[in-house]
């Protein structure tokens, strides 16, 4: 693995045609070295961790053996090494759905195949906790990214793999967790039932928060929709795992749990890991509970 260096962005021009790319692009899609992330296929793992903040990145490499720190460009940073002997990456995605389509395609086009979301949320059920984790098996699509791709109707839901590997990873961990459905939003205050400056309420927004917590909707963040559902449109992984910052029911905020669901993800990957070896020793495309895990 090398460390990218800056590099100029790679062009497409009537003097170097490329069959695949569009008319007028100013970059190349298929370019190894990506535009935004500026990594490589030599660069990342096949299973990347994706964190929102860029600061967080520090928080979860911490908890692997060996780490190195491979492109930082804008909201970007990617860091590689290993985790119980497993190859993984992180890379930060900035906040919402646009950013992290950008991510997401980018790191799929080197060669990544599995996604798990690492980040922050407010729970809407009075029974989650500040500082537990939320397992997301399926998103509401209320952030608009997604809707590019494909059409609404179309169900935003974690790879059951994933969801297998998070759950077993936060019990080895002794974590407290809850798995359910998340609604992603576009919106830190109006799409998330805040008020916005001077006191602006949006329309709907005074019982947005009671209508999904009626429905069972567990909480509410950016960007798992947008991940999950673009990784199903490509056949690849994907899930998510939050750490509770606020309780929207009983009021009650602390920067708390990062590094829980940093581990529970890291260990997911490991996890993951032995079950694509189960597989492979019997012959199934699918983990199932009839497999069994060390």
């Amino acid at each position: 693995m090398t460390t990218p260096s800056d590099v100029e962005e790679s062009t497409v021009t009537e003097d170097a045609p490329n069959d695949t790319a569009v008319p007028g692009d100013s970059e190349d899609p298929n370019a190894d070295r990506q535009y935004h992330l500026e990594v490589t296929s030599e660069d990342v793992a096949d299973s990347v961790l994706l964190p929102g903040n860029p600061d967080r990145i520090g928080t979860i490499t911490d908890l692997w053996d060996d780490a190195t720190t491979v492109a930082t460009h804008r909201e970007y940073r990617t860091a590689t090494g290993n985790y119980n002997e497993t190859p993984i990456s992180a890379t930060s995605t900035g906040i919402g759905g646009p950013s992290a389509a950008i991510a997401l395609e980018e790191l799929a086009r080197v060669g990544s195949e599995t996604f798990i979301r690492v980040g922050s949320c407010g729970a809407i059920q009075p029974e989650i906790d500040v500082g537990d984790l939320v397992i997301t098996s399926g998103a509401v699509r209320q952030e608009g990214t997604s809707e590019e791709y494909v059409n609404p109707t179309y169900p935003a839901t974690a790879d059951h793999e994933v969801v297998s590997a998070l759950i077993a990873a936060a019990e080895r961990l002794g974590y407290d967790y809850h798995v359910g459905v998340t609604m992603s939003a576009d919106s830190f205050y109006a799409g998330q039932g805040r008020p916005g400056f001077d006191g602006y309420e949006a329309p709907g927004s005074d019982d947005l928060v009671d209508s999904l917590r009626n429905a069972n909707v567990k909480n509410i963040e950016m960007e798992a929709a947008t991940i999950l559902t673009l990784a199903s449109i490509y056949g690849l992984r994907a899930g998510a795992v939050c750490a509770v910052y606020a309780n929207r029911q009983t009021g009650e905020f602390r920067t708390e749990g990062d590094s829980r669901a940093a581990e529970t993800a890291s260990l997911a990957v490991a996890l993951l890991a032995e079950m694509d070896r189960r597989k492979r020793e019997v012959g199934v495309s699918q983990w199932h509970a009839g497999l069994s895990l060390d």
